[in-house]
């Protein structure tokens, strides 16, 4: 058994020639005896993890990659005895999700074997605490498509650094002056827009947005699924919830006409599950007002696609006013909590508005708020508290 899974093992290390290293690379602590990592279908999470394992410094009979969804064998448990046996140290379980009732291996791997284990899983991933509890036990990690800047490293091969919120609030002037000498922010900037949140880009630009599309189909059909008690009936209407929010520039729901369209009555808590499975698959990106909280059964305030490579790939018409805000909202939220205020497009870290529009864009909605900022398109340099829109993509 263990044999022909290092046969598919040594297949995937000779494979996978991805030599750049993502911004979570050394943020990623794997002191931890169970450590999860998560995180959207295509944004590089089995990349990371080869590379992890390739780079460890231990015998290759000492470290162990499997996927579960090629995985044969009744029990992820039965395999991870068996390398333990053989003085195994390090398994890595790809595309955990696919695994029915992978909480209760797990907790019996961690409370039994002398392993470390690494897994990966959907974004959606929800750990069932009833089946087993492994908040104790499992550190969870969450991880994003590439930020502007990491873009420009792998599509220029040059190294850039990444900056803070205070930084690019701050001292964003003398920051711009400096990245610019760099690159072509306009072509640059454009290029990423469409395709350059998910490094597979970098595989195959000419068919990137088709395969973007073919992902995020798999992700309703078949990840959404694999997670939640969703009837096969229902897939359907998630697509046609996607291509509802396409078509808005940018959508601040009305769930009664949402429910209309979608033929589901009154069935408002079925249409608030929606909307939560594609949040949290990375399909869409739900934006609360600051006074109403994450519950789910809350009425969103803005709802978003996930990222601007999305509406190239998935949507029939694109608007750049959406695209501005789906790109700042894209940048913050990996460490930043985002709300909508009652002026102002955006609250960050419920301290700093933020108004986002074009170069013209002035000040006059945000007038006299305190921390208060213009995030601007199609400009290079900024002044006082008016931003480039382009250097939010250097947050990490």
């Amino acid at each position: 058994m263990l044999d022909e899974i290092r046969n598919y093992q040594r297949k995937i290390f000779n494979k996978n020639s991805f030599t750049y290293k993502r911004y979570f690379h050394h943020k990623i602590n794997f002191n931890n005896r169970l450590t999860g990592i998560v995180g959207a279908r295509g944004v590089g999470k089995t990349t990371f993890l080869i590379q992890y394992l390739k780079e460890l410094d231990i015998p290759f009979v000492q470290k162990l990659y499997i996927s579960a969804d090629t995985l044969t064998i009744p029990s992820l448990f039965t395999v991870a005895e068996n390398f333990s046996k053989e003085e195994g140290k390090v398994l890595v379980i790809d595309e955990i999700h696919k695994y029915k009732n992978f909480e209760i291996e797990l907790k019996k791997i961690y409370d039994i074997l002398d392993l470390q284990v690494i897994f990966s899983g959907s974004s959606a991933l929800q750990i069932d605490h009833a089946k087993a509890d492994l908040s104790r036990r499992a550190i969870t990690h969450h991880v994003y498509g590439l930020s502007f800047r990491e873009f420009l490293e792998l599509n220029l091969n040059i190294i850039l650094p990444s900056f803070t919120l205070d930084d690019i609030l701050t001292n964003h002037v003398n920051i711009t002056y400096t990245l610019l000498e760099q690159f072509n922010l306009r072509l640059q900037f454009r290029e990423y827009l469409k395709s350059g949140y998910y490094p597979f880009y970098f595989e195959d630009k000419e068919n990137y947005l088709l395969k973007l599309n073919e992902t995020i189909n798999t992700v309703i059909e078949v990840d959404i699924p694999s997670i939640f008690p969703i009837d096969y009936n229902n897939i359907s209407n998630l697509k046609k919830l996607v291509r509802l929010v396409c078509e808005s520039s940018p959508y601040t729901p009305n769930l009664k006409e949402l429910l209309s369209k979608m033929n589901m009555g009154d069935n408002y808590k079925g249409l608030y599950k929606f909307l939560n499975y594609l949040h949290l698959a990375k399909v869409f990106n739900i934006v609360r007002a600051n006074s109403k909280g994450d519950n789910i059964f809350t009425k969103p305030e803005k709802i978003y696609l996930n990222n601007t490579n999305l509406h190239f790939a998935y949507c029939n018409s694109f608007e750049m006013g959406t695209a501005r805000e789906v790109f700042f909202a894209s940048m913050l939220k990996e460490s930043h909590p985002i709300s909508i205020p009652n002026r102002g497009d955006f609250l960050i870290d419920n301290k700093y508005i933020f108004e986002v529009g074009g170069k013209n864009k002035g000040f006059k909605q945000i007038k006299d708020l305190p921390n208060s900022f213009v995030v601007a398109d199609d400009i290079e340099i900024g002044s006082g508290n008016k931003i480039p829109l382009w250097l939010f993509g250097f947050l990490y």
